[in-house]
């Protein structure tokens, strides 16, 4: 299978560790593709919070993913071509995003649209799985990790910039309790892909951290 040869780089860890900011540097420097997995779960969240369906009903979940009417330009993400690309950001979409992951059918329909964004020249992926589920064979996985309060910080850093209004405190305990339920689930928990390269961030700034990354992939493509 022709798809076999096109180079993958999965970035995963967990919310705020910095891997989406990461990801699209190092892509765009490679000119490779760039895959936001979280962002499809955050739009399967907001299309089932505005057509009114129950996010633990898994079947009417599993009809809107089929409908789902979505794009990707560049950064922005459009849902029935309207940008939403701060809106999937917000706390109660995030969230949301995390609990509905738990659902075998979800990620199985997922998977599908993820792997077909592998194409060349290649692909940078972030997420909690793409290195464990989604590109098992990738060329080279990343696995940022970084201190829970480095993270709160980062993350409320990101709401204030985007006009949320959020609290520090409520934002360390849904960072918690987004972890468990990451590491948790039976399907596909957040968890450092075999092989992969560990790299706590908590002292790094971006560029540091996609230098890092791009001399990993340099030393091993040579």
């Amino acid at each position: 299978m022709i798809k076999k040869y096109i180079p993958v780089i999965t970035i995963d860890g967990p919310t705020a560790s910095g891997k989406g900011t990461v990801a699209q540097l190092v892509a765009s420097k490679l000119g490779f593709h760039y895959l936001d997995s979280g962002a499809l779960y955050r739009l399967v969240t907001l299309s089932a919070i505005n057509n009114n369906v129950q996010l633990d009903n898994e079947l009417e979940l599993v009809i809107l993913i089929k409908k789902l009417n979505y794009n990707f330009l560049g950064k922005e993400v459009y849902l029935n071509g309207v940008n939403v690309t701060t809106l999937i950001r917000n706390e109660k979409v995030s969230n949301n995003a995390s609990k509905i992951a738990k659902f075998k059918n979800i990620r199985k329909e997922l998977f599908k649209i993820q792997v077909k964004f592998r194409k060349f020249p290649g692909l940078v992926a972030d997420g909690r799985d793409m290195g464990t589920t989604v590109f098992p064979d990738a060329f080279l996985k990343i696995f940022l990790t970084a201190d829970i309060k480095q993270r709160t910080k980062r993350r409320y850093k990101q709401l204030m910039q985007k006009g949320f209004s959020v609290s520090m405190s409520d934002l360390l305990i849904n960072l918690i309790k987004r972890d468990i339920r990451d590491k948790t689930r039976n399907l596909s928990p957040l968890k450092c892909p075999e092989q992969a390269h560990l790299l706590n961030t908590s002292k790094m700034n971006i560029n540091q951290v996609v230098n890092q990354i791009l001399d990993w992939y340099k030393y091993k493509k040579n």
